[in-house]
């Protein structure tokens, strides 16, 4: 297939070409790029999220409340749902034809307490022709008893979890409120055994952060986490809005891995993440939407938010090549999907082929262009594994 090509580079860097790229299978066979970009079509890498839950699909906009009390009234309920398996299983077939639409095809996320929900979680996503990790989440107290089991029991269950396909699992403790000491040591534990990585929460409110220090003894939020072992390589800290310089310090020491949700943020009011102090520190960060706190599905629009939150805490807003470059190569490359995010020959044969209806070439900022006039409209194919998910195959 022919167009301009979306080639996301290292450091950061994007280049714009038009040229073709060929598939074998679900690899990439050739990419030949000689041209100068042109006003037509657009053929990028499928975007990946760093953060989601999957049973909150059906929830997006529960709008209001403040983080704890959405959990209580919003999403818990949702998630007892997926006590059911056939339930689970309707939901995440939702939910994966929602991301395809949007462009998404890896992702790192969240699926309920329940053992047979994750399970079915892996099995659809990779039938869906996703990539990434979904987790069973741990949680032993502070939530329904329809979602709570003792912590050697869930860290058993947990462990049975086994990779389908492209979707591998996560050791998901849900965040240090709904863990206790027991389970969170277990759950580092459970990551060092099986070499899975870690997802869980850091810092999203201030009362988040109040109440898990009256759990644990007035322990700073990062400490809960340094002294049961999950501050580790790879480890996926979503949110990270209420720390200091010393908690950035230790994230960027261990290797660890900052999800930056912006929308889900600004959408709970859980205050603003601060971007240039994490790069400052030298963290790596990647983007999620959150789902469902997060209202956005689509990964260009969270990148925007990205860029308005920065400028909105007074900060030089990252560039629409950055963003770009973010939720393609720069979150797989966060996530350990080595052959994702890019348009190389040899890599995974996941394309998004897009159709602006805008005149973007010959704006003052092609890039600014697409970023800030998006429309999942101009999706006209998503490719997964060299076989057509979403839309239809461009000659």
């Amino acid at each position: 297939m022919s167009g301009t090509l979306f080639l996301p580079e290292a450091g950061g860097k994007v280049r714009l070409a038009g040229g073709e790229v060929r598939l074998d299978g679900d690899r990439i066979a050739l990419v030949n790029a000689p041209e100068r970009a042109s006003n037509g079509r657009i053929i990028f890498p499928t975007f990946c999220d760093a953060h989601m839950h999957l049973p909150q699909f059906r929830v997006i906009g529960g709008h209001g409340l403040p983080l704890l009390e959405w959990l209580d009234r919003i999403v818990y309920p949702a998630e007892v749902r997926w006590n059911d398996a056939a339930t689970a299983r309707a939901e995440v077939r939702a939910a994966a034809r929602r991301l395809l639409a949007a462009g998404t095809t890896g992702v790192a996320a969240y699926a309920t307490s329940s053992s047979a929900g994750a399970r079915v979680a892996l099995e659809e996503l990779h039938e869906a022709g996703l990539r990434g990790y979904v987790g069973q989440v741990l949680m032993d107290r502070e939530a329904p008893p329809e979602l709570l089991a003792p912590a050697q029991r869930q860290l058993e269950e947990a462990a049975q979890l086994r990779a389908v396909g492209r979707m591998a699992p996560a050791v998901t403790p849900r965040f240090a409120i709904s863990c206790t000491p027991e389970l969170l040591a277990g759950a580092a534990r459970l990551a060092h055994e099986t070499g899975w990585r870690v997802q869980t929460h850091l810092a999203e409110t201030a009362a988040d952060c109040a109440r898990a220090a009256e759990l644990f003894g007035g322990r700073g939020y990062m400490d809960i986490y340094r002294e049961a072992g999950l501050l580790r390589p790879g480890a996926i800290f979503a949110h990270a809005v209420h720390v200091d310089d010393t908690d950035r310090q230790a994230l960027a020491a261990s290797g660890a891995v900052v999800a930056h949700c912006p929308t889900a943020n600004a959408f709970l009011g859980s205050g603003r993440m601060d971007l240039a102090a994490m790069h400052a520190a030298g963290v790596t960060v990647a983007l999620g939407s959150d789902i469902g706190a997060g209202p956005d599905v689509s990964m260009a629009r969270v990148a925007r938010a990205m860029a308005e939150t920065a400028l909105s805490l007074g900060h030089p807003a990252p560039s629409p090549e950055a963003c770009f470059w973010q939720i393609t190569r720069g979150n797989a490359d966060a996530l350990g999907l080595d052959d994702a995010g890019r348009l190389e020959e040899g890599a995974a044969a996941d394309l998004l082929v897009i159709e602006p209806d805008i005149d973007w070439q010959e704006a003052p900022d092609p890039l600014g262009a697409l970023l800030f006039g998006w429309d999942d409209r101009w999706i006209r194919a998503v490719i997964t594994r060299g076989r057509v998910a979403h839309g239809a195959m461009p000659a």
